[in-house]
């Protein structure tokens, strides 16, 4: 019999950690209505699982008590996570050598489903940068990150992972399914992704996959403002992912031996 035959949810376990995701997905305090209305879970309902989750310390509310936020229990759990995972533990010095080769914003996201996530970043020596967050999720399909990944796919399986019609974050996202398609053919024959100001406008972005995992989990991604990229520092960005990538595989054939 399969593991999840005949399993049915907690309800309860399933509002609790739909709380936690809705709070985590934006820096903005929220109100219980807002967060009934998001979540469809009666007011009553809710202000209960939020108390509970209050007086837990995952959840804190501000001066007024009415708007609630993500509290430091759930810090502590994420942090667990990074220093347990073992990537971000050998993909350090890497993030460290180009952030300090290039000076520009460095990312290592990991795909989650339709979703990229921040794992660790170092952060740009300019004034003018790409705002950024540990745990942030954005759109696979809008990032370099994302569509690195999505390209260690096949198009059936990115379609199933997608959710459809896609969200367009600036015009030069890419939202149609051809024209997706496309971009992954290219990535997967070029090797990395570019993102041309689709996430975020006035940003470029460069992204490999790190061959940690088959297919990959994992990316390292320079994101630099588009006035100080050209032609010859995208190539040069480039060469700098491949030879990190390089260094994974190296060191991975090390641990296997």
């Amino acid at each position: 019999m399969a593991a999840n035959e005949g399993f049915q949810p907690v309800k309860s376990a399933g509002r609790t950690l739909e709380v936690l995701e809705a709070l985590a997905a934006t820096p903005e305090r929220r109100s219980l209505g807002e967060l009934a209305r998001t979540l469809r879970i009666p007011k009553s309902s809710l202000h209960g699982i939020l108390r509970t989750m209050v007086q837990r310390g995952w959840v804190e509310t501000d001066g007024t008590g009415t708007r609630f936020g993500l509290g430091v229990r759930a810090l502590q759990v994420g942090a667990a996570y990074l220093a347990a995972d073992d990537a971000v533990s050998l993909l350090d010095g890497i993030l460290d050598g180009l952030a300090g080769r290039f000076g520009e914003t460095v990312h290592l996201g990991r795909l989650d489903g339709a979703h990229v996530v921040y794992l660790a970043k170092r952060e740009s020596v300019h004034p003018l940068r790409l705002y950024s967050a540990i745990g942030r999720q954005l759109p696979a399909h809008a990032t370099a990150l994302g569509k690195v990944l999505l390209a260690e796919h096949p198009d059936d399986l990115v379609d199933r992972l997608l959710t459809w019609p896609l969200h367009r974050l600036t015009r030069r996202t890419i939202v149609e399914p051809a024209a997706l398609h496309a971009e992954l053919a290219t990535i997967r024959e070029r090797g990395y992704a570019v993102d041309r100001e689709e996430n975020t406008e006035g940003i470029v972005c460069l992204a490999m996959a790190m061959p940690l995992h088959h297919p990959a989990t994992d990316a390292i991604s320079l994101s630099i403002p588009a006035a100080r990229v050209d032609a010859a520092g995208e190539a040069s960005v480039a060469d700098a992912l491949r030879a990190a990538a390089d260094q994974v595989r190296a060191a991975r054939s090390l641990i296997t031996t």
